[in-house]
């Protein structure tokens, strides 16, 4: 069953975050947009699986995907409680589908692979999900925590700065974790606010301070979950 859970959400995670374009974000309330996400979601589940043959597993991803992106879409899923709705769901269908359909990941390709790469792809998926949870789902999450404030942050700031830094902080902190090396986060967060101290303390207006402070603690939640959640699915899969 774990083998499977995990091979369905490495696939949610890939299709819902890095194979969806922000075009096709931007673009979901089209009919057409929608159901090329649905289509993309389900195959790349389905190479997660090995190409196992089970119709019905496919079918219940690809009919609960819709109904929760149209759910969302109708309901106007906005900020962090709406993102965590959608992907509390999506999750929550993972662990049922994985119920329902323990042998889908055995029924496949994968683990009749040569040895010892059989054996290492359920640990590769996962660590790839959380490569994806932590630095691209991990972007969107606080990005839905920042949407209600409001900030007069510096326009002479690189583009997309902020994004490429946070990305990196959380693959770091993901890099650390799973290193065993937890301690080291503590000197990213001192080097950051280091890096920050100038800048906010030129900064009269207190509203920019906090919002950079907020922003940042988000941040490094976001990837200590992603990162201690991929760690707790790694000692699962090497067992006692």
């Amino acid at each position: 069953m774990l083998e499977t859970a995990i091979a369905l959400a490495f696939g949610h995670f890939l299709a819902d975050f890095t194979l969806q374009t922000d075009w096709m974000v931007r673009r979901k309330r089209e009919s057409k947009v929608l159901l090329a996400h649905i289509g993309v979601v389900t195959s790349v589940t389905w190479v997660a699986l090995g190409f196992a043959l089970s119709p019905l597993l496919l079918i219940m991803i690809a009919a609960t995907h819709l109904a929760i992106d149209w759910a969302k879409l109708k309901l106007g899923g906005t900020g962090f409680a709406g993102f965590m709705a959608d992907q509390g769901a999506h999750l929550a269908v993972i662990i049922l589908a994985a119920a329902l359909f323990p042998g889908a990941y055995a029924a496949g390709l994968l683990p009749h692979l040569p040895a010892p790469l059989s054996s290492q792809i359920p640990a590769a998926m996962t660590i790839g999900a959380g490569l994806i949870a932590a630095v691209w789902a991990g972007g969107y999450g606080v990005q839905a925590i920042m949407q209600g404030i409001k900030s007069d942050i510096d326009p002479k700031s690189l583009p997309q700065g902020g994004k490429l830094i946070g990305r990196l902080e959380r693959l770091m902190i993901l890099m650390l974790v799973l290193a065993g090396e937890p301690g080291g986060i503590g000197f990213l967060i001192a080097a950051k606010s280091i890096l920050r101290f100038n800048e906010l303390a030129r900064d009269n207006d207190m509203r920019v301070s906090e919002y950079v402070i907020i922003g940042t603690l988000a941040s490094f939640a976001w990837g200590l979950a992603a990162a201690f959640a991929t760690s707790a699915v790694l000692a699962a899969l090497a067992g006692p």
